[in-house]
C-alpha cells in the first residue's frame, strides 16, 4: 500500500518546519507572517507530493466538521428531493457539506442514521422526523448537537422548527371543493399520528363543519405507509364502486399518485364525477389528464429557514428556540372542478 503523504513530508521535501507547512496549508500565512514565495512553494510542493488532509484529525482538532445531517422521510419522493437540494445549496454557501439519509418513516431506521451520522461528526441535524421519536430528538439536544425539525414536529418538544400551517392549508383545500359545488367530500390520509398529518385531517373535518356538511367515517380512507399502493387500491375501490363521494382531498403527492392510477382504473372521470386535491405537487400530475389542483407549500422558504435556524443555533447555543411557519397556497386547477 502507498505510504499516505503526512505534514512533516511536505516539510522535509523543502526544508521547512511542519508548523510552517501546517499554517500556509489551513490558510493561516498572514498570521504566522509567512512570505507569499515561501506559501507559494509550500502549496506547490503538496500538490507535487499528492498531500491529503486527515479531515477526521482535524476535524477533532477544531470541534467541527462543517457537515451537516439531513434526515428525511424518502429522498425519492419530489417533496423532499427538493427541499434536500434546497438545503444543500443554502449550506454549501456558508460553507457546510450536506448528508442525506430516508427514515422511510420508521422510527428505527431513523435511529440508526443518527447514530451513524453522529459517528461521521456532524456539526448539527435536520430533520423530518418519524413517528414517535421525540426521546430520539431529545436525546440530540442533550448531547448539545443542534437539531432544527422540518415539515413535521412535536408540540411540547423545546427545539427548532419550520412548518407550514397544516390545519388552515388542508382547510382552504376543502373549501374549494364546497366552493365547486362538493357537498360529499372524502380525504385520503396516512394513518399517522405525526402531527402534521393529524393537522390536516382535522383541517378536513373542520371545514365540513364550518359548512353544514356532517362528516362520515367512511369518507376517511387511512392508508399505511409501507403499503400505499395496496391499502389505496383496496380502500378507494370500496369507496368509489359505487361511488359514495363527489371529491377526493389527498393528504400527500404520493397518496394522490396512487389515488389517481386507481380512479382511471375504475373509469372514473375528474372531474366531472370526482374532483381531486392533493397537499403537494407531482411531476405525475403533469401527465394527467386533468391538471390536478395541489396545496402548494413554499419549498425554497422551508429549506431556507431550516439552514438559517440550523446556523444560527451553531452560532447562539442558548438562544431561545425558534417556531417558523411558512405560509401555503392552493394552486387551482381543472381537477377539483373549477372553471
Amino acid at each position: 500500500m502507498e505510504k499516505k503523504v503526512a505534514l512533516k513530508d511536505v516539510a522535509q521535501h523543502i526544508g521547512v518546519s511542519v508548523a510552517l507547512v501546517s499554517y500556509v496549508l489551513n490558510g493561516k500565512e498572514k498570521e504566522a507572517r509567512v512570505g507569499a514565495d515561501m506559501a507559494k512553494r509550500i502549496r506547490k510542493a503538496a500538490v507535487e507530493l499528492n498531500y491529503q488532509p486527515n479531515l477526521i484529525a482535524k476535524s477533532l482538532k477544531m470541534g467541527k466538521t462543517k457537515t451537516i445531517g439531513l434526515i428525511v422521510a424518502d429522498i425519492s419522493n419530489p417533496f423532499f428531493s427538493t427541499i434536500a437540494r434546497i438545503v444543500e445549496d443554502e449550506a454549501k454557501k456558508h460553507g457546510y457539506v450536506v448528508i442525506f439519509g430516508s427514515s422511510d418513516e420508521s422510527a428505527e431506521k431513523q435511529l440508526d442514521l443518527i447514530d451513524v451520522f453522529s459517528t461521521r461528526l456532524v456539526d448539527a441535524f435536520i430533520i423530518a422526523p418519524a413517528a414517535g421519536t421525540e426521546e430520539q430528538i431529545e436525546t440530540i439536544v442533550k448531547r448539545g448537537i443542534p437539531v432544527v425539525l422540518m415539515d413535521r414536529f412535536f408540540p411540547g418538544l423545546k427545539v427548532d422548527c419550520v412548518h407550514i400551517n397544516n390545519f388552515n392549508a388542508a382547510g382552504k383545500a376543502v373549501k374549494q371543493l364546497i366552493k365547486n359545488g362538493r357537498r360529499k367530500i372524502g380525504m385520503v390520509a396516512y394513518d399517522a399520528i405525526q402531527s402534521h398529518m393529524q393537522d390536516r385531517k382535522q383541517g378536513y373535518k373542520a371545514a365540513l363543519k364550518e359548512n353544514k356538511i356532517r362528516f362520515k367515517k367512511e369518507w376517511l380512507v387511512e392508508a399505511s405507509y409501507q403499503h400505499i399502493e395496496k391499502d389505496v387500491a383496496a380502500k378507494l375501490k370500496a369507496l368509489l364502486k359505487p361511488l359514495q363521494v363527489d371529491a377526493l382531498f389527498f393528504a400527500t403527492n404520493s397518496l394522490a399518485v396512487a389515488g389517481l392510477k386507481e380512479i382511471n382504473k375504475l373509469g372514473i372521470k375528474v372531474p366531472d364525477e370526482l374532483a381531486i386535491i392533493s397537499f403537494d405537487e407531482s411531476d405525475a400530475f403533469d401527465f394527467f389528464y386533468s391538471p390536478v389542483t395541489y396545496v402548494s407549500q413554499s419549498l425554497a422558504d422551508i429549506g431556507k429557514e431550516a439552514v438559517k435556524l440550523i446556523l444560527s443555533r451553531l452560532h447562539n447555543k442558548s438562544r431561545k428556540n425558534a417556531d417558523i411557519i411558512v405560509e401555503a397556497s392552493l394552486i387551482v386547477r381543472e381537477s377539483c372542478g373549477s372553471r
